[in-house]
C-alpha cells in the first residue's frame, strides 16, 4: 500500500488547487477523481462550459439585435446549435487538459476511481472491479455537490433536466420552463432566451436572486424581461411529468390558490444544490456530518478527526468555484503550519448575464438585521460615457458604507463587466478602506469603473460628480 502526505479526494476547483499547494509545499501529494478528466462540476458541466454558452449566445444576440445601431448589417442569421455546443466541448476539454498538465508539472499521484474511507486513514479507490487501497497522513474532502432534485420532479435527463444537460442541447427549443431563479436559473434563461426559447421562470420566493441586493437584483429582472423571459414569482411547482417530446409543470401560487399548467419542451430544475458526499464511507473515518450532509467543519476547515479536512462545497459558505480554491490553498497551508487567512465576507458572487450583477460583502438587508448603521452610495451606468458609448446603459453601482465610521461594508453592482469591477471593491474591503478612500481614487475615462468611484462620492458627501 502507498503512503502519501496528503490525499486529496475530487479535483474540483478546490480539490485540484489544494493539490497543487500541497504538493508547493513540499508534501507527497494524491488526488482521486472518478470521472476521466479533471475539473469537477465547475470545468466539465459548470462554470466553463456555461460562460462558453453564456458568450456564443450573447454575440448571437447583439448581432441580431444591436449591431444595426452601430451601422452593421448582417441579414438573415441564423444558430447551428451543434457548431455552438463544440465550441463549448473544445473550451471543456482544453481546460480539462490544463489541469491535467498541472497535476504532472507538480509530480501529482492521480488516481482513476471513486474514493471512500477503510478507516481514518485508508482509502478505496475502486474503478469498474479493480481495488487500489492507499494510507494518507492527512485527507481533503473535496467532492463537491450535485444538483438538487425532489421525486416529484421526476427527473430523467431527457426532457425534465438540470444545468448538466442543459448545456448539451443539441436544438433550440421552442419553450423552456425553469425552476428557480437563483444564478444558475438564470444565467441558462438567458442563453436560451436570447436563441429564441421562450422562457418561463417559476420561483418560490418572491423575488430573484433572493440573498442578493434587491436593488441590483430588480433591475436585472427588468433587464431579463425586456428579453422576453417571463417571471412566476411565488410560486411553488408541484409536480413535473414528461412525455415523449414535451413536459408538463404544475404549479400554484405558494400562498394559496388555483393550480396551473405549462407545457414545454424541457423543464430545467435549478432550486440549488447538495453537498455530494454519496460512497464515501465518512462513517469508517468517523467524520460527522450535519442534517443536510454537509461536513462539519472548524475555523481551520478540519472536521472532528484531527487530519481530515473538508473544502468547497461540502462544507458551510457560499458554493462557487473560487471560495473552494481558496479554501485549498487555506488548508494545504494549515496543514504546512503556516497562518492564511481566509474572510468568507470577501469572496465575490457574480451572475454571468448580460448585463452581469456581482456583490460582495454584506446586503443591506443583513445590515439592518444586525443592526449596523450604514449609509447607500449610487450611481447609475447610464450617467458613464463609456456606457452610452458602448451602448451598456443598464444597471448601477452600490455602495454601503458604515454610518459612523465610513468602511465600505458592501458592493454591488449591475452593469456592464461588473464580473470584473467587483474586484476593486473586493480588494478595497480586504483592506478596509472607506468609502473616502474610493472617491480619492483616480480613475481613467472613459470605462465603467468611473461609476465605482462616483458611488463612492455620493456615499461619503452625497456629490457625485456626475449626476
Amino acid at each position: 500500500m502507498e503512503s502519501f502526505d496528503i490525499v486529496v479526494i475530487g479535483s474540483g476547483p478546490g480539490g485540484y488547487v489544494a493539490a497543487i499547494r500541497a504538493a508547493q509545499l513540499g508534501f507527497k501529494t494524491a488526488i482521486i477523481e472518478k470521472y476521466a478528466t479533471l475539473g469537477g462540476t465547475c470545468l466539465n458541466v459548470g462554470c466553463i462550459p456555461s460562460k462558453a454558452l453564456l458568450d456564443s449566445s450573447e454575440h448571437f444576440y447583439n448581432a441580431k439585435h444591436k449591431f444595426e445601431a452601430h451601422g452593421i448589417s448582417i441579414g438573415k442569421m441564423t444558430v447551428d446549435m451543434a457548431t455552438m455546443v463544440k465550441r463549448k466541448n473544445d473550451v471543456v476539454s482544453q481546460t480539462c487538459a490544463g489541469v491535467e498538465y498541472l497535476m504532472k508539472k507538480n509530480k501529482i499521484t492521480r488516481y482513476l476511481g471513486h474514493g471512500s474511507f477503510v478507516d481514518a486513514h485508508t482509502i478505496s479507490i475502486k474503478q469498474d472491479t479493480t481495488e487500489t487501497q492507499i494510507s494518507a497522513k492527512y485527507t481533503i474532502i473535496a467532492t463537491g455537490s450535485k444538483p438538487i432534485i425532489p421525486a416529484n420532479f421526476n427527473y430523467d435527463k431527457k426532457r425534465i433536466i438540470t444545468s448538466t444537460e442543459a448545456l448539451n442541447i443539441v436544438e433550440i427549443p421552442k419553450k423552456m420552463v425553469v425552476v428557480g431563479a437563483g444564478v444558475i436559473g438564470l444565467e441558462l434563461s438567458s442563453v436560451y432566451a436570447r436563441l429564441g426559447t421562450q422562457v418561463t421562470i417559476i420561483e418560490y420566493a418572491d423575488k430573484i436572486l433572493p440573498t442578493m441586493d434587491s436593488d441590483c437584483a430588480k433591475e436585472l429582472q427588468k433587464s431579463l424581461k425586456l428579453m422576453g423571459i417571463e417571471f412566476l414569482l411565488g410560486h411553488a411547482v408541484a409536480s413535473v411529468t414528461a412525455k415523449s417530446k414535451s413536459v408538463n409543470v404544475t404549479f400554484a401560487p405558494k400562498n394559496g390558490g388555483e393550480s396551473k399548467q405549462l407545457e414545454a419542451d424541457y423543464c430545467l430544475v435549478a432550486i440549488g444544490r447538495r453537498a455530494y458526499t454519496d460512497g464515501l464511507g465518512l462513517e469508517k473515518a468517523g467524520v460527522l456530518a450535519d442534517e443536510k450532509g454537509k461536513i462539519k467543519v472548524d475555523g481551520h476547515l478540519k472536521t472532528n478527526i484531527d487530519h481530515i479536512y473538508a473544502i468547497g462545497d461540502v462544507i458551510n459558505g457560499p458554493m462557487l468555484a473560487h471560495k473552494a480554491s481558496e479554501d485549498g490553498v487555506f488548508v494545504a497551508e494549515t496543514i504546512a503550519g503556516q497562518h492564511p487567512h481566509l474572510d468568507y465576507n470577501l469572496i465575490p458572487g457574480v451572475v454571468y448575464t448580460w448585463p452581469e450583477m456581482s456583490s460582495v460583502g454584506q446586503t443591506e438587508d443583513e445590515l439592518k438585521a444586525q443592526g449596523i448603521p450604514y449609509k447607500v452610495g449610487k450611481f447609475p451606468m447610464k450617467a458613464l460615457g463609456r456606457a452610452r458609448a458602448s451602448m451598456d446603459t443598464e444597471g448601477l453601482v452600490k455602495i454601503l458604507a458604515h454610518k459612523e465610521t465610513d468602511e465600505i461594508l458592501g458592493t454591488h453592482i449591475f452593469g456592464a463587466r461588473a464580473a470584473d469591477l467587483i474586484m476593486e471593491a473586493v480588494s478595497l474591503m480586504t483592506f478596509r478602506a472607506s468609502a473616502e478612500d474610493a472617491a480619492i481614487i483616480c480613475h481613467p475615462h472613459p470605462t465603467y469603473t468611473e461609476a465605482i468611484k462616483e458611488a463612492a462620492l455620493d456615499a461619503t458627501e452625497s456629490r457625485p460628480i456626475h449626476l
